[in-house]
């Protein structure tokens, strides 16, 4: 999963470019206007107050931005960034050496928050709400409790699972931004700004094409340009027109709606193999040899957002827009159709 080319998680080759890409102000971030708005009002306010930022919660699919808003806030911020990540974090004492480490006005981003371990996240509780951290030393009858004071500093936690938090957790960030899906015209002008930082030409209708199957996800965007900037660069003559474009694209198995060979796999195997559904997610990832957890924070999210899937108490059922996107008719139950037409009759 991790190799394929739309996948919308951090691969090796993206870590080439996207730093290059990233923008270093509020300002220069497309996109993601409502959590734009509030971060600026937020960060302003703090800022004139002289105190660090509230701790924010960034929630949704991955490759929207959620590290970048990271990088953004601590420059505005004018502190430094530490990331790590739930896993990494193995013991308290692990957490302890990074809060201790920290400076005013850092920030701490952890990204897969959600998957803390429980002993880990009950050191964060004194940290987030009095810049304090609980040590105890010693054992038994003699051991004694020590509270170091913390400088003030900004936790940035990032899930894409952000019902698997616990509620202690959630509740101590001030302030909570779901990260959602871009519109085309959003990557669009992302993909016109990275091509402009990669000294590379290209027209206004390729780029609006490479928009269209990027998945409503910076990170694929980014990385569909590089590689229809090589195609170009062997194939044609440097520059991505519209020609080039769609003929990339076509190379890469990747069609306008930014469906690949795995995505119509899901959907085939929904149309063809259970009548449209419903069928169980669990049902759904054995038979498509993938992970539960795959399925739902991976492939899910941008079928369902593309309205080619749907949920129901039942399971996952395609839409009519998934019949009409492979040329294809929903099967009529033969039981339903014969007794509607024995009411006719009647």
């Amino acid at each position: 999963m991790e190799n394929r080319f739309v996948t919308p998680l951090n691969i090796k080759e993206d870590n080439e470019i996207e730093f290059s890409l990233r923008p270093r102000k509020l300002k220069e971030y497309i996109g993601q206007r409502r959590v734009k708005e509030k971060l600026d009002i937020f960060i302003k306010a703090a800022q004139g107050r002289e105190e660090a930022l509230d701790h924010v919660l960034l929630h949704g699919p991955p490759g929207l931005g959620k590290t970048t808003l990271a990088n953004i806030i601590a420059e505005e911020m004018g502190g430094n960034l530490k990331i790590t990540s739930g896993p990494a974090i193995e013991r308290a004492g692990d957490l302890a050496a990074i809060l201790t480490s920290l400076n005013d006005y850092d920030v701490l981003f952890i990204d897969e928050i959600h998957r803390l371990n429980r002993s880990v996240e009950e050191i964060l509780y004194p940290a987030m709400e009095d810049y304090a951290l609980d040590i105890v030393i010693g054992k038994g009858a003699s051991a004694k409790s020590i509270r170091l004071d913390l400088p003030q500093f900004t936790l940035i936690g990032a899930t894409t699972r952000v019902g698997m938090l616990t509620s202690p957790l959630r509740d101590r960030f001030g302030v909570l931004c779901p990260m959602e899906f871009y519109e085309e015209e959003e990557l669009k002008e992302i993909i016109i700004r990275s091509a402009g930082i990669l000294n590379v030409k290209i027209e206004d209708n390729a780029a609006f094409e490479l928009a269209r199957s990027s998945r409503g996800t910076p990170r694929i965007a980014n990385r569909i340009l590089k590689r229809v900037r090589d195609y170009c660069q062997v194939k044609g003559n440097g520059i991505i027109d519209y020609t080039s474009s769609m003929e990339a694209l076509e190379l890469f198995e990747i069609d306008k709606e930014g469906f690949d060979s795995i995505d119509n796999k899901i959907l085939n195997a929904i149309i063809d193999n259970f009548d449209g559904g419903p069928v169980g997610v669990e049902t759904l990832a054995y038979f498509i040899g993938e992970e539960l957890d795959t399925i739902q924070d991976v492939y899910e999210p941008y079928l369902l957002q593309k309205g080619f899937i749907i949920r129901t108490p039942r399971g996952r059922t395609a839409t009519d827009k998934a019949y009409k996107h492979f040329n294809k008719k929903r099967k009529v139950n033969t039981e339903i159709e014969q007794c509607s037409i024995d009411i006719k009759e009647w």
